[in-house]
């Protein structure tokens, strides 16, 4: 393996909790090369899951975190100019096509379609990478694989994948676990206790049932982390909860005031 590349290996295992049998999937789907979209919302364990499979799999990843200022030039390559002249620099897409690491697009739908179809002859029979600029077609390396990921609750007209890209990728569905896994998740990644945990949850899943009801997301996983890592260090859980799980998600006051009295329920 390349020097340039053994930088995106993931050395340790991150700590990922199988909820349904989608680590087996994956493992079946990489076996065969597929490409896959992992859907659901945010701060539910989408990213760690792809960190704990190259970490299981033993592949490079390489990360990138899609925007609507993206071209297609930042996921392929472009020549820059320095002191002896012209020279091309592979993008992240094209190193990951080159060395057989998994190339994971997160929150694809941010980029603007007009870059996202450069994917497209990586994600079927062909497995190339045209270099249009350089002249050059990249065969992808037998370990190569794209992943995407993205929210579909904040799906629009204007953010939406085509189907003629989304027919060329498997699919796995990510939601926020269950009640018992998700304390123990918090628990693990925090060091609260489970008491404390459960209560975070609970919280959290008070808060979801208000999606789409004021609120334009729920409390993530994510977000318990962070209020469990504060009350860890000593932060009273009300201020910690405040700081985490309500004022980041609503400015609605009327929201707030619903947010803080589910928090003043469980603690």
């Amino acid at each position: 393996m390349p020097a340039d590349i053994e930088q995106y290996l993931v050395h340790q295992m991150p700590y990922y909790r199988t909820v349904t049998d989608e680590v087996d999937l994956y493992e079946a789907a990489y076996s065969v090369r597929m490409p896959m979209m992992l859907k659901g919302p945010t701060g539910c364990g989408k990213t760690r899951f792809v960190e704990y499979m190259a970490w299981k799999l033993g592949k490079p990843l390489i990360t990138v975190a899609c925007n609507e200022d993206m071209t297609a030039s930042d996921l392929v390559g472009r020549f820059l100019l320095d002191a002896s002249g012209t020279r091309w620099q592979d993008g992240p897409l094209a190193i990951a096509a080159r060395f057989g690491a998994i190339c994971y697009l997160d929150e694809v739908v941010e980029a603007r379609q007009d870059t996202t179809v450069v994917i497209h002859p990586l994600t079927d029979a062909r497995r190339v990478l045209p270099l249009e600029k350089k002249g050059e077609l990249v065969q992808a390396h037998p370990d190569f694989q794209l992943v995407i990921s993205y929210n579909p609750g904040y799906q629009s007209l204007m953010k939406d994948l085509k189907q003629s890209t989304k027919q060329r990728f498997g699919a796995l569905d990510f939601h926020y676990p269950a009640h018992d896994i998700e304390t123990e998740i918090v628990a693990h990644e925090t060091g609260v206790s489970a008491e404390i945990a459960g209560k975070l949850v609970s919280i959290a899943e008070r808060a979801r049932n208000l999606k789409g009801h004021g609120l334009d997301e729920g409390i993530s996983t994510r977000m318990l982390i962070y209020a469990g890592s504060l009350i860890t260090k000593g932060v009273e859980p009300m201020a910690a909860c405040r700081m985490t799980l309500v004022r980041p998600i609503t400015d609605d006051s009327d929201m707030r005031d619903a947010l803080d009295a589910a928090v003043s329920t469980f603690f």
